[in-house]
């Protein structure tokens, strides 16, 4: 009985090794290692946008901020944040046609 026990357990630790061994082969291949840098690249790009996002969202706050900061200082109305920061600029055609 004890050596079929042992034979069970072998056999297992055998599988389990086993089957380790075949993914880390796959893994160290070129294939594997191409996978893995495909991943690797992007989830560095997923996390470049994500912190691109915020840094955009953190600029519109602050530049909310400080547009409310003006007009309770100067009492001067800024564009809307919603027209963006050009609103004020002229289409270079209605500049020409003035001229």
């Amino acid at each position: 009985m004890k050596r079929l026990l042992w034979l069970g357990i072998g056999v297992a630790t055998g599988v389990t090794l086993s089957r380790k061994a075949t993914r880390t082969a796959r893994q160290a291949s070129p294939a594997g290692l191409a996978s893995n840098l495909g991943d690797a690249v992007s989830e560095l790009a997923g996390a470049i946008g994500s912190f691109g996002a915020d840094v955009r969202a953190g600029m519109s706050e602050r530049e909310q901020e400080l547009r409310e900061m003006v007009v309770d200082r100067s009492g001067v109305a800024t564009p809307r944040a919603a027209e963006g920061r050009h609103a004020a600029r002229r289409p270079a055609r209605a500049r020409r046609a003035e001229s």
